[in-house]
């Protein structure tokens, strides 16, 4: 063979393996397989295809169905896609009936209902994991609506609030992300095939009853535009940054909390390791890793922005790079919402460290502000810096304020000489906590609303 020949055979093999996506979007068999048996259906309804080739159709397809899941079939590069693949496969086992199978439909719009079936899919699966998820925080809320740990702002202690409230309000934040999934389903539910290429076709089928036999609403509205759509891959990619976001969030407190610096937590061994150097380190690695693929989902959603952001209509092949990103950040969603549920599940909690840091950063000092606003008629701004006196006093006595005398709170300023002795109370760092009463709030009595809601709420799903 000449050198020219050689080049020749190594560039076609690089072509092949440039051009080809069946190694990866194979992960689309079943709803290829799914489609097709709908599509051949719809076609011997409507007399396109007879009877008996479509029971040959979706008995062939049956096969290679088995075959796939037992690992017996061969994927081939030369195949180039996942549906050349199966109906190559099909025509061999059932002769010129697997060839009818392809009327009035193209690739445009098989693969897009093939991957739309599977966001489809997957956002059920994503939404009943955070089902999961939310009931774990829930559960954990109702345990704790007397808890004290501080609130904050800017990592700084703020104010006292319940450890059962600081958990519903990653309840809320998968909530909304539940919501998201469930809002996108809807949206979403509509089907590609009968679009054809880009045009439509001119065979008399029926885009309604292939819609019905696969589970979706109704067909998509313009064929134009659905050979070339992806918003569905991008708002389920959206919708998992922004879930991972949480998980992030959620997975630096506990890389926090569970430090000796605070000492609120202590993960189950299941989740945290020793260092290979250092025996008494007990590592957090697994929230660390939750936050780590955060970046990765962003990653994902961002390459299939810019793979769309400057398309002509209809379909291009730029799409084909729409599945891996996808893949995978399902696939690191799925796995970081069930790793997430099971580290709460087992996360042991300090309740004495939490109460005890209370006591540090003068959490009742806006009680005091409050309580000079109601009781002594004081503007805010003039009972804002009275409070500052009396933090003034607590820090050089090296106390928390909460812990003051009323002799000690009177002599830090004049217009206070004369406060009654029950500011005390209102400094109390639990009656502190229970005075937020507003809708929303974190007093007990609040929580414990938040949390009948979500319990109520989460009945209602099933």
């Amino acid at each position: 063979m000449s050198k020219d020949q050689i080049l020749k055979n190594t560039n076609a093999k690089l072509l092949d393996q440039f051009n080809a996506s069946v190694m990866f979007d194979k992960e689309l068999y079943a709803q290829d397989i799914k489609g097709s048996i709908a599509h051949s259906k719809m076609l011997a309804l409507q007399g396109i295809i007879t009877v008996e080739d479509q029971e040959k159709i979706e008995a062939g397809l049956l096969r290679i169905k088995s075959e796939i899941e037992a690992g017996e079939f061969e994927w081939k590069i030369e195949h180039e896609d996942v549906h050349m693949a199966i109906e190559s496969k099909l025509t061999e086992y059932i002769g010129d009936a697997g060839g009818r199978l392809h009327t009035a439909r193209s690739r445009n719009d098989q693969v897009a209902t093939d991957f739309a079936l599977y966001v489809q899919d997957k956002t059920i699966v994503i939404k009943e994991k955070l089902e999961n998820l939310i009931k774990t925080f829930v559960d954990i809320a109702s345990k704790h609506t007397e808890t004290l740990i501080p609130g904050m702002t800017h990592l700084q202690h703020a104010q006292p609030v319940n450890f059962g409230f600081h958990m519903l309000a990653y309840a809320n934040m998968f909530k909304r992300d539940y919501e998201r999934f469930v809002s996108s389903y809807e949206r979403n539910n509509n089907c590609p095939l009968g679009s054809a290429a880009l045009a439509g076709t001119p065979h008399n089928i029926d885009r309604f009853k292939t819609s019905e036999l696969l589970g979706f609403d109704a067909p998509t509205a313009c064929a134009l535009d659905t050979s070339s759509n992806r918003d569905f891959a991008l708002e389920i990619l959206f919708n998992i940054s922004t879930t991972m976001m949480h998980i992030s969030r959620i997975s630096e407190e506990l890389i926090l909390w569970s430090s000796y610096e605070f000492g609120f937590v202590k993960m189950s061994d299941e989740y945290a390791t020793t260092s290979s150097i250092m025996p008494q380190k007990k590592n957090p690695d697994v929230p660390e890793l939750l936050r780590g693929k955060t970046g990765r989902v962003y990653g994902n959603l961002m390459g299939l922005l810019t793979v769309m952001k400057g398309l002509p209509l209809a379909y291009n092949k730029d799409t084909q790079e729409d599945k891996e990103g996808v893949f995978d950040s399902v696939a690191t969603a799925e796995i970081s919402i069930d790793i997430l549920t099971s580290v709460m599940d087992t996360l042991i909690i300090n309740v004495d460290a939490m109460e005890n840091a209370c006591k540090v950063g003068h959490l009742s000092a806006t009680d005091l502000a409050d309580y000079l606003v109601q009781k002594a008629n004081l503007p805010f701004r003039t009972a804002y810096y009275i409070t500052k006196d009396v933090v003034a006093v607590a820090n050089k006595l090296g106390k928390d304020m909460s812990e003051l005398t009323i002799e000690e709170i009177r002599g830090a300023n004049s217009e206070v000489a004369s406060i009654n002795d029950d500011i005390l109370e209102y400094l109390n760092l639990r009656n502190s906590m229970n005075a937020r009463t507003s809708f929303g709030g974190t007093s007990t009595a609040r929580t414990q609303e938040q949390v009948k809601y979500f319990q109520e709420w989460l009945d209602g799903l099933n």
